[in-house]
């Protein structure tokens, strides 16, 4: 039996960019139904179950720079609760590992010849200098560096680097995506973790959504969604429908295309992203590795192209004493290695992370675990700051809050939230209402 019911708005997808559209308009007193098609709310940011502690499958850290996550957390009280720590980068290649954090370290960094490394110091100086005033959404990334840098820097640093980041089309991606990157992380050796980590930021969220009245509806996917005279229409599962006046869609638009009925389809934005996806292990060590944050691993024989220590900015004391670590390569969901057996990829990167460190005996190793996403790092085009979609759909009641349009930010939970707090005042100017900022009792 088919039952109906009305709602003003409805938010597809419980990410952080849906809790925060969710929060938002609850707060403001919109009447709203996040509908999450999983059995947990966080989208990247859902964890899974170690002792007694909950963990995230993807690593996760707030920048001194997030200033609207931040103002975010201040809204439910979790601003000081944001613990930050200095952190150390390090460098693998070809198997050998190297720090690289000061001119010291750059000077002794043997992959580059000296006045290479010379070059490379200089260059990185001058980089956010250089890049002023440019059109840099319509100048290759690889033209750009290969320009700085010079050819063998770009060939033996920098290619392997995008390369494993955006696949065969590394060298397209506009240097914009560069200089955004460059300007959140500017303050680079500082990082942030909020105490309880990422479950913390979203149970808050969804106690202040609920606590304003929102609902949120967990393993609830939509079957469709169409537009109709007086807003949109959701069918769900069972049969069931739900009829409300707008809807803001956080889904990436491949999925959402095959959500939309085909006269909503007609009207989506005609272009999708290519998006890479994501493996990665979760390891819990006895041991901590090299004590780096962050080490890119480059021509090393590895399955994985990145290291993260997350307990050189957590602590160990979080999990159980253990050294957690995060090992990971960004594919195309369609790969051989997307489809991988986790149990396989667990064995070989563990095989692998034990060449890289061989101070790394087999009883340090105490669990891994392996988990997928299939859209993370969208794959932009050259100017595709004229080609971006809009957040709005003609001639209908949906909005757009995707990955696809954070672009020129650099995607992240920060960027999510920026674009949650633009998209929602299109919202409530879409409802007569204005967004005073002033929260419901």
């Amino acid at each position: 039996m088919t039952t109906t019911f009305s709602s003003p708005v409805a938010v597809i997808g419980g990410g952080i960019c849906g809790l925060a559209t969710a929060h938002r308009l609850a707060r403001r007193g919109v009447r709203v139904t996040l509908l999450e098609a999983g059995d947990q709310l966080g989208g990247l940011g859902t964890f899974f179950s170690h002792g007694d502690q909950a963990v995230e499958r993807f690593y996760h850290c707030v920048m001194p720079t997030d200033a609207d996550l931040l103002a975010l957390l201040d809204e439910v009280g979790l601003k000081d609760a944001v613990r930050w720590r200095k952190t150390t980068m390090g460098m693998v290649v070809d198997g050998r590992r190297h720090r690289f954090n000061s001119a010291l370290d750059l000077l002794r960094f043997t992959p580059l010849r000296l006045h290479e490394r010379v070059r490379f110091g200089l260059a990185s100086l001058m980089l956010r200098r250089w890049g002023s005033g440019r059109d840099l959404d319509l100048l290759r990334t690889e033209d750009w560096l290969r320009g700085l840098y010079g050819r063998r820097i770009w060939e033996e640093f920098f290619a392997p680097m995008f390369g494993s980041k955006f696949g065969p089309s590394f060298g397209d991606v506009p240097a914009l995506y560069l200089w955004q990157r460059l300007g959140r992380e500017r303050n680079v050796a500082t990082r942030g973790y909020p105490d309880g980590g990422y479950r913390k930021i979203i149970d808050a969220l969804r106690a202040s959504i609920e606590d304003a009245g929102g609902t949120i509806r967990l393993s609830t996917p939509v079957d469709r969604l169409s537009s109709t005279t007086g807003g949109c229409s959701l069918t769900l599962p069972g049969g069931e429908v739900l009829d409300v006046d707008k809807v803001v869609s956080t889904v990436p638009l491949p999925q959402l295309r095959r959500l939309a009925d085909d006269e909503l389809a007609e009207r989506l934005p005609g272009s999708d992203l290519r998006y890479q996806g994501v493996v990665t292990g979760v390891f819990f060590l006895r041991r901590r590795l090299s004590g780096h944050y962050w080490t890119p691993v480059l021509r090393s024989g590895t399955g994985f192209d990145g290291v993260v220590e997350m307990s050189a900015l957590t602590g160990t004391g979080i999990h159980g004493g253990a050294n957690l670590v995060y090992v990971m390569r960004y594919t195309d969901r369609s790969s051989r290695l997307y489809h991988g057996e986790p149990d396989r990829i667990a064995a070989q990167w563990t095989n692998q992370l034990r060449d890289l460190f061989p101070e790394l005996r087999p009883e340090d190793v105490e669990s891994v675990r392996v988990f997928k996403a299939p859209f993370v790092e969208p794959v932009y085009p050259l100017g595709y700051l004229a080609a971006r979609p809009p957040v709005t759909v003609d001639g209908t009641s949906l909005f757009l809050a995707t990955t696809a349009h954070v672009y020129p930010d650099v995607t992240s939970w920060n960027s999510s939230v920026k674009l949650a707090n633009h998209v929602t005042g299109l919202v409530f100017e879409s409802l007569g209402r204005q967004d005073t900022g002033e929260r419901v009792p």
